[in-house]
């Protein structure tokens, strides 16, 4: 399988917007927060004395026994009370505009492309659906670790073959995030991906 290194000058010919260093480092950092924000539940939550169980009986009178004045059990200092500015469900997602989208991408995508981290092949296919085939075609093409394949469709049976390999991810030209391009190591484009990706960067 003939594999070819991208360069700055593929990615123009093919209409791939990419920038400097000098740009767009906000926009990347600002994107992954976004990411790792929006995946948070924001489902943490403690009940405040008005939500624990228990009655509002006085349980003691108010003189003459020589302890602090008290009300009902339920109070934040008894063991059972209520919790006072504990946490409360809550919306943790961030919004991330088109335009720094667009710009974190171009930025990630220039790095990798600098770094000839990015391969270029005309097809990839594991027609026997067998990992062992998989890793091979992996080996084939670049160093096997931590790997991405992005292409505008896989089949089955490459699918399946590579459920198992932790360190590779296959993934379509429109589904591909920042994220996951800074924590490959290597990139494999398949066949009219990089059209996909121009798409998304002009």
């Amino acid at each position: 399988m003939y594999a070819k290194s991208l360069t700055v000058e593929d990615a123009q010919a093919a209409n791939l917007v990419l920038v400097g260093p000098e740009k767009g480092r906000q926009a990347v950092h600002d994107l992954v927060t976004a990411y790792r924000a929006n995946r948070r539940t924001g489902s943490a939550c403690t009940k405040t004395r008005g939500e624990v169980s228990g009655n509002n009986k006085k349980i003691f009178k108010q003189k003459g026994t020589g302890n602090a004045r008290h009300g009902d059990k339920r109070a934040p200092i008894f063991v059972g009370g209520g919790v006072v500015f504990g946490p409360r469900p809550r919306d943790y997602s961030k919004k991330v505009s088109k335009t720094v989208r667009k710009l974190a991408l171009r930025r990630v995508l220039g790095d990798l492309v600098r770094g000839e981290k990015i391969k270029v092949v005309e097809s990839f296919s594991i027609t026997d659906g067998k990992t062992k085939s998989f890793i091979a075609a992996l080996s084939a093409i670049t160093v096997p670790d931590k790997i991405l394949v992005v292409s505008n469709s896989f089949d089955e049976s490459t699918y399946l073959a590579a459920r198992n390999v932790a360190w590779a991810q296959l993934v379509t030209g429109l589904d591909l995030n920042v994220e996951q391009l800074l924590l490959a190591k290597s990139v494999i484009l398949v066949g009219d991906a990089i059209q996909s990706l121009a798409q998304r960067t002009a």
